[in-house]
């Protein structure tokens, strides 16, 4: 019997989401809340926010879904997953209690001091004063994070002195981000190039996904502010199969034990933000979800059913599942509205995507878009992620950007290096 899903969110992370569910042969009705201008191609979308637990949870029953799969991070963190449940309604995402490991950074990194999982030394700080005398015996460049979800902003890398003051200031006395700066996770500014690797789990077993690298800031050679992600390709170039088998035995498995004894078990998608030191790899963040835009080259990979996978983390027999990856490559590269990640304009119709899309090798994953009037229009900062396959890096690229130059809307921007890294 075929399950109806609906999926929470409207991203380009959860149009990859319904996109692959939606090959899936265990599949039947696809819904989405409150979805795109490219999800609304493959699922029926309805006008309720993400955060709207109770619209939520009201639209899961009227639909009689059988399954409910949230996507963004902060739902997780309001208990959304908790609420689905309570209800009756099966949901495919960690629970209030397990979502803390992205929500608090301040808590994910207690936890793995006191685990020995592989991090950068930290201090924690609530008073601007105490933090602004700690600073000044410490070494430059330092990152100053906001301990809360900021959209993927919250992270500033100080290369002096002055700039980690103002930082600081701006989180703790000027609400920069809001109650997610009302308190700061000051760490030492790790070097080497960084690696994503997300896993299922079900709470016992844990099977990593195919490798990943983001590209986080706005503008080329990584230059410019940090975003929620300008482009992203898989696998990683550095990323060895030695490293991920001591990844997995140092970081990944510790990181699942620690959530147990901690009693907050997770059930549903870790995403590992690794940093490879000199040293060797450290963790640098958890996410309580699939990234976005890693997804979008994930997914496109994966040669599993996807609804199979979700179903046996539910059920606690992922240990049945045996993860298979295409070998190509994937490239994503975000086309996002001029002035991201600061101030954009909405409303641009957007053209040229199906020519885009009939090309070899694409798929145009919509995250800020919303048809209207039988148009595409802009509808927020990351507007689309082109992705593209290839059997190589130099492929995807090519394909990834012959693509682009198929797709046109007013102020488009993107970065013209994804995947050189």
């Amino acid at each position: 019997m075929k399950m109806n899903v609906l999926v929470v969110g409207g991203g380009g992370r959860e149009h990859a989401i319904i996109w692959k569910l939606k090959q899936s042969p265990l599949v039947g009705k696809l819904w989405c809340a409150p979805g795109n201008g490219g999800i609304a191609q493959m699922a029926e979308c309805f006008p309720v926010d993400t955060m709207d637990i109770g619209g939520m949870v009201a639209l899961a029953l009227k639909l009689a879904a059988d399954l409910v799969v949230v996507g963004p991070d902060d739902p997780l963190a309001a208990g959304m997953v908790d609420a689905l449940e309570a209800a009756g309604v099966r949901a495919f995402g960690p629970n209030r209690a397990a979502a803390i490991l992205e929500a608090s950074k301040s808590f994910s990194k207690d936890l793995m001091l006191r685990y020995g999982i592989p991090t950068a030394a930290c201090a924690v700080f609530e008073d601007s004063g105490v933090a602004l005398d700690w600073l000044k015996n410490q070494k430059m460049p330092i990152v100053v994070k906001a301990d809360g979800l900021a959209l993927g902003k919250g992270v500033l890398i100080c290369a002096t002195l002055e700039e980690a003051e103002a930082a600081v200031r701006g989180m703790l006395d000027e609400g920069r981000f809001g109650r997610a700066g009302l308190r700061v996770v000051i760490e030492e500014c790790l070097t080497g190039p960084e690696v994503t690797v997300l896993a299922f789990t079900d709470g016992r077993t844990l099977l990593p996904m195919a490798s990943s690298q983001d590209h986080k800031r706005a503008l080329d050679q990584d230059a410019g502010l940090n975003t929620g992600g300008m482009g992203t390709f898989s696998p990683s170039r550095v990323y060895t199969p030695e490293m991920a088998a001591w990844c997995t035995d140092h970081i990944y498995l510790p990181t699942v034990e620690a959530m147990n004894r901690e009693r907050r078990p997770f059930k549903g998608v870790l995403y590992f933000g690794l940093m490879i030191t000199p040293e060797g790899p450290k963790v640098i963040e958890y996410n309580a979800r699939f990234g976005d835009p890693e997804t979008q080259v994930i997914l496109p990979r994966m040669e599993n059913d996807l609804m199979e996978v979700m179903l046996a983390v539910l059920e606690e027999r992922l240990g049945e599942i045996i993860l298979a990856w295409k070998p190509d490559t994937a490239v994503c590269v975000v086309m996002a509205s001029g002035g991201y990640p600061e101030a954009y304009r909405k409303g641009h119709p957007v053209s040229g995507l199906e020519e885009a899309e009939s090309m070899e090798g694409i798929t145009v994953f919509h995250a800020g878009t919303k048809a209207e009037n039988g148009q595409i229009l802009t509808n927020g900062g990351r507007v689309l992620g082109v992705t593209a396959t290839g059997a190589d890096m130099d492929e995807a690229r090519a394909r990834a950007y012959a693509g682009i130059e198929r797709i046109a809307f007013q102020d488009a921007h993107w970065r013209r290096d994804i995947g050189i890294k």
